[in-house]
């Protein structure tokens, strides 16, 4: 079951495209808008991303960082980050241990297949590590302006 709006967001440590550990705790004091999407380098995820980076500095004006995951490889994590200049941190789980966490790791369904995957959803966290805020099923396209206007 996904996280609900209220919820202490869990903690987690998990590599960045470097291969670095990073936790949801090093960042508190900040708002996290924490980001879970299916795949490096589709176009909807890379739609999503740009939009983020494109408004990173309104992020950081806001007190706010951006930190995506997806179950995708640190080492890819690194190519799609250096490929589009994101900004910010990307998140290798290919275990699911924030992916489950968060309950974003669901039945899908595509072309009449019924597979698992990750259900493109966005959390804000606020500066006590509260959620504040759970966008389940965001269109990328407008995902980053939606979340800018929440905060």
């Amino acid at each position: 079951m996904m996280l609900q709006k209220g919820s202490k967001a869990p903690d987690f440590t998990l590599n960045d495209g470097e291969g670095n550990s990073v936790s949801l705790s090093d960042f508190a004091g900040k708002k996290v808008v924490l980001y879970f999407y299916p795949k490096d380098n589709t176009p909807g995820c890379t739609r999503q991303a740009c939009a983020f980076a494109a408004a990173y500095e309104e992020f950081a004006r806001k007190n706010a960082v951006v930190v995506g995951v997806s179950r995708d490889s640190v080492a890819s994590h690194k190519k799609f980050a250096e490929k589009y200049g994101l900004p910010f941190v990307l998140l290798s789980d290919p275990e699911l241990r924030a992916i489950g966490a968060y309950g974003v790791w669901q039945e899908k369904k595509s072309y009449g297949k019924t597979s698992m995957g990750v259900v493109r959803t966005t959390f804000i966290i606020d500066e006590e590590g509260v959620v504040a805020e759970v966008m389940p099923k965001v269109r990328p396209d407008t995902n980053a302006a939606e979340v800018l206007a929440l905060l």
